[in-house]
């Protein structure tokens, strides 16, 4: 059990990448926070942690609002008694046009609202969970990013840029807190099979599959393997680093 009396938050948990990462750290030993802005689906997972004999606890969380993220940290602390491990995972693919758009053309509500989740609440709960991780004396922080973070896409301007940024807020804030026991780190996802690809049709589906050299998509488990990872002490090296788990998109 590598996160045996761990106690992890996780956003962006009610679905796809969250809900895989918050079940394998509870798989781990982890008691996991899961936070997601619908409860429903965010009940799902926890009890499907607790099916699996792990043990959680829900949080209604906006990544968005900073105020949510304070309130998460206090109920992990509360409920559990501190934080150790924190993985911001939220994110949004498209905005609430739902429209890709050149960069020139990008509405505006589509442009704040990705940057307001997909950036700042990463900032967001960085700034709220690394308090609270000095308090224990050390932990880790995984922060989801993208292959997008490296390279560009075509009508991606808003994604692009909340994804590079996901990846500088990782390497300055993991300097920032190296000395003090605090490991900050980011995943880098190719196309993954979730349900933010659900509204996509078959021949989309096809061609983002192709774009990987291993000529599938991904599975919301492959990164969740690699976040536990870097949850636990076997990654205690690392640091500010970026791991794409891409089906070998990057390497082309």
């Amino acid at each position: 059990m590598l996160l045996e009396n761990k106690v992890a938050l996780v956003t962006g948990a009610a679905s796809g990448i969250g809900r895989s990462i918050a079940l394998t750290l509870a798989r781990d030993g982890a008691k996991v926070l899961v936070t997601d802005r619908s409860v429903d689906a965010g009940e799902e997972t926890v009890a499907l942690v607790l099916k699996a004999g792990g043990v959680a606890k829900f949080c209604q969380l906006d990544a968005a609002n900073p105020d949510d993220h304070w309130r998460a940290v206090a109920q992990a602390q509360e409920h559990f008694g501190g934080l150790h491990i924190a993985c911001n995972n939220a994110g949004i693919s498209v905005g609430p046009s739902k429209v890709y758009r050149r960069a020139a053309e990008i509405a505006l509500e589509d442009w704040d609202q990705m940057l307001a989740i997909n950036l700042s609440g990463v900032f967001y709960g960085l700034r709220a969970q690394i308090p609270a991780m000095i308090a224990t004396g050390g932990g880790a922080i995984v922060n989801t990013a993208s292959v997008m973070g490296q390279v560009a896409g075509q009508n991606l301007s808003a994604y692009v840029a909340s994804k590079h940024g996901v990846i500088g807020l990782t390497k300055s804030a993991a300097l920032d807190y190296a000395s003090q026991g605090i490991r900050i780190n980011a995943v880098g996802p190719g196309y993954i099979a979730t349900p933010m690809l659900e509204f996509k049709d078959s021949a989309t589906l096809h061609s983002l599959a192709a774009k990987h050299p291993m000529g599938r998509l991904g599975f919301p488990q492959e990164i969740a393997e690699l976040a536990a990872w870097l949850s636990s002490d076997r990654a205690s090296f690392v640091t500010g680093a970026y791991y794409p788990v891409d089906g070998g998109y990057l390497a082309q």
